[in-house]
């Protein structure tokens, strides 16, 4: 079971982020776009974090988040964009949505690790 899951239509960038946090102790499952995301987070209880790309086929990183306020009930999952998209009026939308966070590409991964840990922790408590 994982505790976090990464969407990215980009294999490369999937690969990076899973790699990373594997590396630094999450259990990761990954997803290819927003409708996959979905299916796993629906399918697996322990995913506390999701890490998402905005701009992704079938379902986009955004529709993906408000489906997952809308229907995943009974726990608390924390959503943070993981994008080259900068645009305020999008990022409001994301708040707006639920969106925890907001990171602009490229990936550091050394300054996440910290936030990600807390977000997870705390959800694993409650």
């Amino acid at each position: 079971m994982a505790n976090v899951l990464v969407v990215d239509d980009s294999s490369t960038m999937r690969e990076i982020v899973a790699s990373f946090l594997s590396k630094n102790g999450f259990e990761v499952a990954v997803a290819t776009d927003g409708r996959d995301g979905l299916f796993k987070l629906q399918s697996d209880p322990a995913i506390r974090l999701v890490i998402s790309d905005v701009n992704m086929p079938n379902m986009d990183g955004l529709a993906m988040a408000e489906k997952i306020r809308q229907d995943v009930t009974g726990r608390v999952v924390h959503i943070v964009m993981l994008t080259t998209e900068d645009n305020p009026a999008m990022r409001a939308r994301g708040k707006a949505i639920g969106v925890t966070g907001w990171i602009v590409k490229p990936f550091r991964g050394d300054a996440v690790l910290g936030p990600f840990r807390k977000l997870c922790e705390v959800h694993a408590e409650k």
